[in-house]
């Protein structure tokens, strides 16, 4: 029973209307791209407990652009627009809106058939559908509720679909690892708070224990994947809840695992941050040193990285250029302020 059961009918009816209008807004703004999709949709099948998931499926179509799906799904299923979506892909918004445009092109003009998948067809574009997910919940700043909640909830679905799926079970586990800890990454005032300074009292500790136990369920499928690794590295990160402190050799083991099957320029850069928190700056640099410009030029975790490496090598002219460089990368005005200040700092 909640101390104040009448403010928490009121928090509860009032979150309750906040769902209602955002999943409307949704709707309402991709309106015409749903109908251009619903033009061609058979009867949908049983097994689908949810539109939106059912349309992610049908944005995996192996007709389209593989390097194009996953925006198609920000945009026509979740509602995001093309600058929010282009910056997970590092390309400016007017680039990324050409490539929408043109797939939805072509979707009309040779009339492909957007039946939707079952049997086989639903495990081949699986994938797909884990990377819009995932790409739709790193795209939710510390203020946007709506599209996190959104992506935990279709992980949760696609994880009760396909429960004998351990990437599905990965990706479920990964992103309720990370929002049991979204109280605590903001301060009462709204500031940002980076994770090794959250107050752990603040993370949801059931949470971070149901996350647990699909994570298990998963690994006990012996299909090590990308979401299972990743949802392992935040499943250590929240070990600091029961033992008070975080185990960066585990950490930084599971990046390396991470990184031999599927490497990515945030995985890259995680595994640099374990190494220099095991005092490993040089291993750290060389890490960093592997990417190319056009997976760190526009991307924000690298140049916070490289700020850090610089603070702990105590090099203070490349400090305050990667922090100048990460500031103007940086769209989330709380991490702004945050990063700001430490250029303000010494």
């Amino acid at each position: 029973m909640p101390a104040n059961p009448d403010a928490w009918l009121l928090t509860a009816a009032r979150n309750q209307a906040l769902n209602t209008v955002r999943h409307q807004a949704v709707a309402e703004a991709a309106g015409a791209d749903l109908a251009l999709l619903q033009e061609v949709w058979a009867p949908e099948p049983a097994e689908f407990p949810d539109d939106r998931l059912k349309l992610l499926f049908v944005c995996a179509h192996p007709a389209i652009d593989e390097h194009v799906r996953t925006p198609l799904m920000l945009q026509t299923v979740l509602g995001l627009d093309a600058a929010a979506i282009g910056a997970q892909f590092l390309l400016p918004a007017a680039t990324m809106g050409q490539r929408l445009v043109r797939a939805k092109r072509k979707i009309r003009d040779a009339c492909i058939p957007f039946d939707p998948p079952e049997g086989p067809e639903l495990e081949d574009r699986l994938s797909a559908v884990l990377e819009g997910i995932y790409a739709a919940f790193g795209a939710a700043d510390g203020t946007n509720r709506g599209t996190t909640d959104e992506s935990l909830f279709l992980a949760e679905l696609l994880a009760a679909l396909m429960p004998s799926e351990p990437e599905a079970l990965g990706l479920h586990a990964l992103l309720r690892f990370s929002s049991a800890r979204r109280a605590a990454s903001r301060g009462d005032g709204g500031e940002f708070v980076p994770l090794a300074q959250q107050d752990v009292r603040r993370w949801d500790r059931a949470s971070i224990v149901a996350a647990e136990e699909v994570l298990r369920r998963a690994a006990a499928l012996r299909k090590p994947g990308p979401f299972q690794l990743e949802a392992a590295i935040q499943s250590a990160h929240c070990q600091r809840l029961f033992s008070g402190r975080t185990p960066w050799q585990a950490i930084a083991y599971l990046y390396q695992a991470l990184n031999a099957i599927a490497p990515t320029a945030g995985s890259v850069v995680g595994h640099a941050v374990a190494l220099a928190e095991l005092g490993n700056l040089a291993g750290a640099r060389d890490a960093l040193s592997g990417l190319d410009d056009a997976h760190t030029t526009l991307f924000q975790p690298y140049w916070v990285a490289r700020a850090h490496l610089a603070h702990l090598g105590n090099d203070l002219r490349d400090r305050r250029h990667c922090l100048e460089r990460a500031v103007a990368l940086t769209e989330d005005m709380a991490v702004r302020t945050y990063l700001v200040g430490q250029l303000r700092g010494p």
